[in-house]
């Protein structure tokens, strides 16, 4: 996978052509060479949530689609522009499994790589645990292909479909073996 910058052949502005040995760092801006326009490359952001039920299992998504597609997720997704993380999480969690939080509570921030269509975004993935008034109605919806209720605190990380995903989940079970 390619970050970002290396798809720019050309300026956004002013469509000059770029020079080939250019930094391609995915840490560095977009700089025209021709008329200095400046494009920056920000972490993307992105909220996920640990929904608890009373048993003390938490509800992970089986992913439909690529990236990871087949392991396991959490449901939450990319905040829109205008959207603050709570009202995307909210949004994210009514689409994937039809559920409405609430008692959000943040659990931390983790970068992450997020590889889709030939291109690896950056992301700030923020975590929370939930509570859902009634969790035993959620339903596989948008992107998912099933629902599995575990135990996180036994749940093998391989499964976890990204990295910051398994250290959110680290997180947590420092949280819940601490308090």
């Amino acid at each position: 996978m390619h970050p970002p910058l290396s798809h720019f052949a050309f300026c956004p502005r002013c469509c000059a052509r770029q020079p080939d040995d250019r930094p391609r760092d995915a840490n560095r801006p977009f700089r025209c060479s021709a008329c200095g326009f400046t494009l920056y490359f920000n972490a993307a952001s992105a909220v996920a949530v640990l929904i608890g039920r009373g048993d003390g299992t938490v509800l992970f998504t089986r992913r439909a689609k690529e990236p990871a597609r087949g392991r396991l997720g959490m449901p939450g997704g990319f905040v829109d522009a205008g959207e603050s993380a709570e009202e995307a999480l909210a949004r994210e969690v009514r689409e994937e499994v039809g559920l409405e939080v609430r008692e959000l509570r943040y659990v931390g921030s983790h970068a992450n790589l997020y590889a889709y269509a030939g291109v690896t975004y950056t992301t700030l993935d923020l975590f929370f645990t939930a509570s859902a008034a009634d969790p035993d109605v959620a339903r596989a919806l948008d992107g998912v292909e099933s629902l599995v209720w575990g135990d996180p605190l036994t749940i093998d990380l391989e499964e976890i479909a990204f990295e910051s995903m398994r250290e959110a989940l680290r997180a947590y079970r420092r949280l819940r073996t601490a308090g």
